[in-house]
C-alpha cells in the first residue's frame, strides 16, 4: 500500500499544473493539459542531468502553485481549528503545510517513471467540481484518483485529492487534529517546523 500510494502520490502534482492561457474549458480537459505540462517537465533530458535538480523542482513547483488552492486546502485540512487563528498564524501554517507536502512528494514526483494516467471524465456541481482519473502502475495495477476542485474567477483550483477513496486532506486533518486536541495547536506548528529545518 505505501508504495502504490507514493506513486498516486506523485501523480497528485502530475495532475495539477496549467499555464494561465489554457484555464478556459471543463476540469477535465485542464487536468489532460496539465499532465501534458508536467509530463514535459519530467521527461526534459536538460533537467534530467545531475546538477539540475534544483531547477527541475523550481519548474513543477511553480505550476502546482499556480493550480493548487493552499490556503483552501489548508483551511479544509485544519477544520475547525482554523477559526481561532489569527491572519499572521494561518500565513505561517499555510507555509508550514505547503513546505510538508513539497517534502512528502516531491521525490516521488521526480521518480516518475511512465506511469499511465488516464482522465475519465468529470462531474460539476455549481462552483465544484471532481476530475476523476485512473494510474496504471508499472505492475498493471489500477489506482483510482478524484481530484476534488473548486471553480475560481476564471480557473479552477484543487482543494483536495481523493486516492482509492481516501481524501488527503481528511488524512491530515484527522493527523492534526489528533496533535491539537492531545497537545495543543502550538505543539503541531512547532513540530512542523522542526521538520523544515
Amino acid at each position: 500500500m505505501i508504495r502504490r500510494c507514493s506513486i498516486v502520490m506523485a501523480s497528485l502534482i502530475l495532475a495539477v499544473g496549467v499555464a494561465g492561457g489554457v484555464w478556459a474549458g471543463m476540469p477535465a480537459d485542464q487536468v489532460r493539459l496539465q499532465i501534458e505540462r508536467i509530463v514535459k517537465v519530467l521527461a526534459d533530458p536538460g533537467l534530467k542531468r545531475p546538477g539540475h535538480e534544483q531547477v527541475r523542482h523550481a519548474a513543477v513547483g511553480k505550476i502546482v502553485e499556480e493550480t493548487f488552492d493552499l490556503g483552501e486546502m489548508t483551511r479544509r485540512t485544519l477544520g475547525p481549528h482554523w477559526q481561532g487563528l489569527t491572519e499572521a498564524e494561518r500565513a505561517e501554517f499555510v507555509t508550514l503545510f505547503g513546505d510538508l507536502l513539497d517534502r512528502a512528494y516531491f521525490s516521488r514526483i521526480a521518480a516518475y517513471n511512465g506511469e499511465k494516467i488516464t482522465v475519465l471524465g468529470d462531474s460539476i456541481d455549481g462552483e465544484l467540481a471532481t476530475v476523476r482519473t485512473r494510474i496504471v502502475t508499472q505492475q498493471g495495477v489500477e489506482v483510482p484518483v478524484d481530484y476534488r476542485m473548486l471553480h475560481r474567477g476564471d480557473r479552477w483550483v484543487v482543494y483536495d485529492v481523493s486516492i482509492e477513496g481516501v481524501s488527503l486532506v481528511a488524512n491530515y486533518r484527522a493527523q492534526f487534529n489528533r496533535i491539537i486536541q492531545t497537545s495543543s495547536y502550538q505543539a503541531l506548528v512547532d513540530k512542523l517546523r522542526a521538520k523544515r529545518g
